[in-house]
């Protein structure tokens, strides 16, 4: 008995599902068939199997041939079904069980002359593949050309192949693989034994802004500690240009986090994402879709870890503001429909920015506003108040002050990463804006002036729990930026000045 099965995979919401390719050849009129609810690009690689294996010698033999990708209840689509349909016709009978008893699992789209090339569906399912203890002892065929960047994945064991033909020859006679896993090539620091990547390079800087002390020590506060952010001002008043720079001095990425967010970028960056979408973007591009097993991830999903930006925050669909509620609250988003029901990871720091009234210039020193109030009312009134709650900082731009005391991003990132470090150090696993429970009170612990102050704040504002968390949260980062043990009473007063009273 020769080689029936080859592994392939596919997703079942935003899991990899293992399939299982195998082959028959029957006596019977000549024909080949792919059953296993097979799409039309997996019917498609019945031409481009045959011409390749006719380019690289191979003389079909008259019988049907019939391929089944099992599960067959579970919809699959994408050309890298090429490589394993392919390489189980001109493998049939070559090897037998007793020569390799090895799982192999094999991606690749066939060119017409046997070239293996890659595509952009194949990193996911390997991410998610090997984040499964039982695949790590298995084998992967790959294309070489995206061998630099599929070999960051841990516990891969892979051969990268450029033809088919070297495909063919592996499975034959497999090599000794001596290949292991390469570390990223970004600059790392590490704390307590884990590794941490971030760059120094800076496309964008602060220090191109000029003036906007206040806005940039909030940025700077919102890196620190991840906390969501709302930049409002006039027009042109630098809201855009903050949003922009925040993510080049956000704390460093693990590893892990890295392979993670390029599952949607398709490239390895030690910068977090930046997501700004448009505000006619319609609900299914900012919180996704899903119809059967097709799932399409929006703007949220693809601002896990990083930046989601909503600039002129007010004219977005005020369904889609108040959906953003629950990964505000909770950082993850679930899609239900009829026949799929998916919830994905929506971890991200929230940057919205708006002017102060509809024309712009309700703030503005040098221009006149002609807005009435009922219009004024109107335009901030699309924000629920639900929706402030769940964001940590406000801040009014300022208009006509040109300080000299310029401050770089590199400078930024330093007090930001120097206090990544020190929550790191204390034993703390998540940024300071998803401390709840005994870590909130372990570590936003208050003195009795402290404490005090915060009573009366609470009493004379009427702050809700939901705000006092967030208040308390903020001073943290605060004194987490000075690197102070403790929250201090000039920590909770800054922190109480970024509030929305």
């Amino acid at each position: 008995m020769g080689l029936n099965i080859l592994y392939c995979a596919a997703l079942e919401g935003l899991e990899a599902k293992e399939v299982e390719a195998e082959i028959s050849f029957t006596k019977a009129l000549p024909a080949f068939q792919i059953t296993g609810l097979a799409g039309n690009a997996i019917q498609e690689s019945k031409q481009r199997v045959q011409s390749s294996l006719l380019a690289n010698g191979f003389k079909f033999p008259p019988l049907k041939i019939v391929v089944n990708l099992s599960p067959s209840d579970l919809p699959k689509q994408g050309s890298f079904y090429d490589l394993p349909i392919a390489l189980l016709i001109a493998l049939h009978g070559h090897i037998s069980e007793q020569d390799d008893k090895r799982t192999w699992f094999a991606f690749g789209e066939i060119g017409l002359d046997g070239r293996v090339k890659d595509t952009p569906a194949i990193y996911p399912l390997l991410f998610s593949l090997l984040s499964k203890d039982k695949n790590r002892q298995s084998f992967f065929l790959l294309p070489k050309s995206a061998e630099n960047f599929y070999s960051k994945i841990p516990h891969l064991k892979a051969y990268y192949i450029d033809t088919l033909q070297e495909g063919i020859e592996v499975l034959k006679n497999p090599p000794i693989l001596s290949q292991s896993y390469e570390d990223l090539p970004f600059l790392s620091e590490e704390i307590l034994g884990e590794k941490y990547y971030f760059s120094t390079d800076f496309p964008l800087d602060f220090k191109d802004i000029i003036g906007q002390e206040r806005a940039k020590r909030a940025a700077m506060i919102a890196a620190c500690g991840f906390h969501n952010i709302l930049f409002e001002g006039s027009a042109g008043s630098g809201k855009s240009m903050i949003a922009s720079r925040i993510p080049y001095i956000l704390p460093p990425l693990k590893g892990q986090e890295i392979l993670e967010m390029a599952s949607h970028t398709l490239q390895l960056s030690p910068f977090r994402v930046f997501r700004n979408p448009h505000n006619s973007a319609t609900k299914a591009a900012i919180l996704g879709s899903a119809v059967a097993q097709n799932v399409k991830p929006g703007e949220i999903a693809l601002a896990h870890l990083g930046i989601l930006f909503f600039d002129e925050l007010p004219h977005f669909p005020k369904t889609i503001l108040e959906s953003l509620r629950e990964p505000l609250q909770n950082h993850y988003f679930t899609i239900s429909r009829l026949h799929a029901k998916i919830t994905y990871p929506a971890d991200f720091l929230f940057v919205g920015a708006m002017n102060p009234c509809p024309c712009g210039n309700l703030l503005s020193i040098s221009k006149e506003c002609r807005c009435n109030q009922k219009e004024i009312n109107a335009y901030k009134n699309k924000i629920s108040e639900p929706f402030w709650d769940r964001l940590d900082l406000f801040v009014q731009m300022q208009e006509g002050i040109q300080e000299k005391n310029i401050i770089a991003s590199k400078q930024m990132q330093k007090q930001v990463l120097e206090a990544f470090k020190f929550q790191k150090r204390r034993g703390q696993d998540c940024f300071n804006a998803r401390l709840e429970g005994e870590k909130l009170e372990e570590f936003c612990f208050l003195g009795n002036e402290v404490k005090e102050t915060l009573e009366l704040a609470i009493e004379r504002f009427g702050i809700s729990l939901r705000q006092k968390h967030k208040i308390l949260c903020v001073a943290r980062s605060i004194a987490d930026l000075v690197q102070s043990k403790y929250i201090a009473k000039e920590h909770l007063l800054e922190s109480l000045s970024f509030r929305k009273i």
